[in-house]
């Protein structure tokens, strides 16, 4: 239950950066997304839910393994570039719960075997 309560909000955190991101550099409107952030959107989705590290997921910039294609990974890169400072006023508290997570000592290299 905390698992897919922390993974949600995780998914939850990027979407909100994605639909920002897309918002003032493309053609989003009323949180629709431009189809490269709507994919976008999705493949980060995808890959929350196949992290091998489960709930003790870290941020994905203290990750010790790159789950990312190395596109999609600059991609995510310039949205969180951009969106980070924008969370702090438009979603205080997902900015604040992922920065909790970010100031968490990084995992072990290999991810926990389930």
């Amino acid at each position: 239950m905390k698992e897919e309560k922390t993974l949600t909000r995780e998914q939850e955190t990027v979407s909100k950066m994605i639909v920002l991101y897309c918002t003032a550099h493309h053609t989003a409107q009323n949180d629709q997304l431009c189809d490269n952030c709507q994919t976008l959107e999705e493949y980060a989705h995808q890959r929350i839910n196949h992290c091998p590290y489960g709930l003790g997921k870290p941020t994905c910039a203290k990750c010790p393994i790159h789950c990312y294609r190395a596109d999609r990974r600059e991609q995510i890169r310039q949205v969180m570039r951009f969106s980070g400072p924008c969370m702090l006023l438009h979603h205080p508290i997902l900015a604040l719960h992922h920065l909790l997570k970010s100031l968490r000592k990084p995992p072990a290299r290999k991810p926990p075997v389930s």
